[in-house]
């Protein structure tokens, strides 16, 4: 059985993976756009956070890179 906690740590990450990309997609078609610049900056404030440590394992500077390296192709 899963434990709730880990289940509502990986929710938190997996939407934070679809935000990013959403916002780096958005930026790929109009790089002037402030609320994806926002989100984008937002979203990798999270990634370098204590509390994204907390919630997982996954070294946040490589998923940026690998996000970035997947829409950006």
């Amino acid at each position: 059985m899963n434990d709730p906690y880990e289940n509502l740590a990986n929710a938190v990450i997996l939407q934070a993976v679809r935000d990013y990309r959403t916002a780096l997609k958005a930026l790929r078609m109009n790089p002037r756009n402030k609320a994806a610049q926002t989100e984008k900056e937002s979203v990798e404030r999270f990634f370098r956070s204590q509390w994204y440590q907390a919630l997982t394992t996954v070294d946040g500077e490589m998923l940026i890179k690998k996000l970035n390296e997947e829409v950006m192709r």
